[in-house]
């Protein structure tokens, strides 16, 4: 090593910072010791050759988890701007051993010390403020951002300097730390007390085997600590007793974006997008920077020239020197491409800091990484069906009909049921048949540790997914848990499974009495009959339970809408008939009679009054729908259910629940005028104390009607007397009004009648 550098070489870097990661490049080439030594857990130790694979590309992440419980898990996430990734790529090149020695993850996983990798202060412990060593150093400078000083001080020292000057500036950053852990002790850090004492043991053991002749690559707070003298004793003392589990380790891909959030060697930095940038521009970052700025922007078709990169760099440059700053940084150049390039607006400088400053790159592992055996057969399937882990949104439209596609649909439903959220499903922007299915897809790097925890059920994605859904079906303590289990197994093609499947749940609908249960469970199984005929499943047995299903809730319905409900329960139980309806509709070509008695239900509850009129009115207008219900026996029912002898809010009920916005209701309004004329004649007759009380639930129902059925209906209702809706349905005015239309009193109502019929922004007529 060089005789200019203290020994053994203690390099205290800020993780994930370019201008570190240069640092310790040119301190090591001027330095060249025998071994490397790098802040990290020692069970990575066998897997550091792997970073010299060609198929490994950063940034990844050390992932170790425990083998017992795979989601109690840490990450040491590195990017090519990594101080320890420069570090160990160094060693390799250079021929010399590097090793890791933080604390164990058999340790830190087990709750000793809860390792922070990162070594930044980020929260409290014990109610102890921690110190952050930046912005007590940034502060002392005269920064009111650490984040600004650090640029300023470390990042825009060009290419690091030469070797001696690189080592200097370590030299200077570990003296400005020792003084903080002079002033502050641990400075609320106390966990790293035991971290500490384990890297000086693995000093000594390094000392003892190749002299002092070795380099460390650690968070600049700790070198003060590891520079220390201190017994063996003493660190004995603090290491004695620790718990410990069994770990396995690995490498894993992660993302720019990943880095971007607080937690492992991420520690929040911000822009990842931006350091990767100055870390591999060597000459005239800003300058490069702007001309990928003007690049996204051309691709998104604004108009970008060469003299708006220019002018963009001019304004930087002198922002940075009326800031006293030697370079621009993030802030200026941000700032000069909203005022050049984007016209001052935020909104394509939000895409900007999106897709560059912190970026969707995805790292790569190479496949000799080791694996869990399910993580072996999802690459494998991943790469069958050309379906790529990326780390931006995409979206994935499948065509069932297809062999490929159906199959992409299987993996990612059995991924879900195992947990591993990598597709999620979304409304289509084109065709809703069952047989199209689209899928939003984002690969994130906790997906490994789900894949890992996953692997207790099976070897295979089919073999995991199908023991899953068998020890779900066993433990699920509700009717509704086990229905969609059902749904979900169809959709997932996991024939195994079902016949358990299957026996969970006729255990449990032979068991539950309550006919909301029974009716919140009917309609998933009614869809996933749906799904058998698309996909080829044989759902036979299903359909057997769904039918017995659907015989209980006709028989328990009807008195379970008849026991003094509450707004709130009425409104649960008018949802569970439209659910029921719809499930109905589609088990009647298997189900012989299976309408037929349905309907007899729906005309119950129409026509009985101890019914919430929010039921009646929806079962009246299911009828009427399906052909069932004639127009005079509808008007009939209306005429009742609207008659001065029902209170306002049971009216009023009625009245959403049969032209409720969302079914259609006001288009029936329009073309049948008569109903329309009882409704208005039964409007204008409400009190007006209790019509305070409905209104609320009136603007609801009116007003979720598309803006042009509203219009057409204040066209008809505006007609008054003798051309209006209730003179059609009466032959004659409305009581209280005279036979000729009165301005002032129409006037007196305009008000009333726009808050009913329009929301914000739709015109009426007056």
């Amino acid at each position: 090593m060089s005789p200019r550098a203290q020994v053994p070489l203690l390099l205290g870097v800020r993780h994930h910072g370019p201008g570190s990661a240069r640092a310790v490049r040119a301190a090591l080439d001027a330095a060249r010791p025998a071994a490397v030594l790098v802040e990290g857990p020692p069970e990575g130790d066998a897997l550091i050759a792997l970073a010299a694979d060609p198929g490994m590309r950063p940034p990844v992440a050390l992932l170790a988890h425990a083998a017992d419980d795979p989601g109690r898990a840490a990450f040491w996430p590195l990017a090519d701007f990594s101080p320890e990734w420069v570090a160990i790529r160094w060693a390799q090149e250079a021929g010399v051993p590097v090793r890791f020695i933080d604390l164990p993850a058999a340790h830190s996983l087990a709750g000793a010390g809860d390792q922070d990798p990162d070594g930044d202060a980020d929260e409290a412990e014990g109610g102890a403020v921690r110190v952050d060593p930046l912005a007590v150093l940034a502060e002392t400078a005269g920064y009111d951002d650490p984040e600004r000083w650090w640029e300023d001080v470390v990042e825009h020292r060009g290419a690091g300097g030469a070797g001696e000057s690189a080592i200097g500036a370590f030299e200077a950053l570990g003296e400005a730390m020792g003084a903080l852990r002079e002033a502050y002790g641990d400075g609320g850090h106390t966990r790293d007390l035991v971290r500490e004492a384990y890297m000086r043991q693995r000093m000594r053991a390094a000392r003892r085997e190749f002299g002092d002749a070795y380099a460390v690559v650690c968070g600049a707070w700790h070198v003060p600590a590891l520079r220390a003298r201190t017994t063996v004793a003493a660190d004995k003392a603090l290491l004695t007793g620790l718990p410990k589990v069994k770990v396995e380790t690995t490498w894993v891909p992660w993302t720019h974006r990943r880095l971007a959030r607080a937690g492992g060697y991420g520690a929040g930095i911000t822009s990842p997008g931006w350091y990767a940038h100055l870390f591999a521009a060597r000459d005239r970052p800003v300058e490069r920077w702007l001309t990928k700025v003007a690049g996204l922007l051309r691709e998104e078709d604004r108009q970008v020239s060469s003299a708006h990169v220019i002018e963009a760099v001019r304004l930087a440059d002198t922002l940075a020197a009326m800031r006293g700053r030697p370079l621009p940084g993030l802030t200026e150049t941000l700032e000069a491409v909203r005022a050049v390039m984007c016209d001052g607006s935020d909104i394509p400088l939000a895409l900007i800091e999106d897709r560059l400053v912190v970026g969707d790159v995805l790292g790569e592992v190479p496949d000799t990484a080791p694996v869990v055996p399910l993580q072996r057969d999802l690459t494998r399937q991943q790469r069958s069906l050309r379906l790529k882990a990326e780390a931006q949104d995409r979206e994935l439209e499948l065509d069932l009909r297809k062999d490929t596609d159906t199959a992409k649909s299987l993996l990612l439903h059995r991924l879900r049921l195992l947990g591993i959220e990598w597709g999620t499903p979304t409304a289509s922007r084109g065709s809703t048949g069952t047989f199209r299915e689209t899928w939003r897809l984002r690969w994130e790097p906790e997906l490994s540790v789900r894949v890992a925890e996953a692997g207790v059920w099976g070897t295979t994605v089919l073999a995991a997914a199908t023991a899953k859904a068998e020890a779900d079906a066993a433990g699920a303590g509700e009717l509704g848990e086990v229905t969609a289990l059902a749904e979900r197994c169809l959709l997932a093609g996991l024939s195994e499974a079902l016949p358990a499947v299957l026996r969970a749940l006729a255990d449990r609908a032979a068991l539950d009495t309550d006919v909301a249960r029974l009716a919140k469970a009917l309609p998933a199984l009614a869809r996933s009959l749906r799904y058998g005929d698309v996909r080829g499943t044989d759902a036979a047995a299903l359909g057997t339970v769904a039918a017995g299903l659907a015989e209980r809730i006709c028989v328990a319905l009807p008195p379970a809408c008849s026991l003094g409900l509450d707004a709130e329960a009425a409104a649960e139980l008018r949802g569970h008939v439209d659910g029921v309806h719809g499930a109905v509709a589609l088990l009647s070509d298997a189900q012989e009679g299976l309408r037929e008695r349905w309907s007899a239900v729906l005309r119950t509850l129409a026509g009985r009054d101890a019914v919430p009129g929010l039921i009646r009115g929806r079962a009246a207008r299911l009828l009427l729908d399906e052909g069932r219900l004639p127009a005079e026996e509808t008007a009939r029912l209306m005429g009742l259910a609207l008659s001065p002898a029902a209170s306002p809010a049971d009216a009023a009920g009625w009245i959403e629940g049969f032209a409720g916005g969302s079914s259609g209701g006001g288009t029936l309004l329009v073309h049948d005028e008569r109903l329309l004329g009882l409704i208005d004649a039964w409007l204008v007759g409400v009190p007006e104390r209790a019509f305070t009380d409905v209104l609320p639930l009136l603007r609801r129902t009116f007003g979720a009607y598309e803006p042009g059925v509203k219009r057409t209906l204040g066209e008809l209702v505006r007609r008054g007397p003798g051309g209006s809706a209730a003179a059609v349905a009466t032959g004659s005015a409305p009581p209280g009004f005279a036979p000729d239309l009165d301005p002032v009193r129409a006037e007196a109502v305009v008000d009333l009648v726009r808050m009913l019929l329009a929301p914000a922004g739709v015109d009426v007529p007056a």
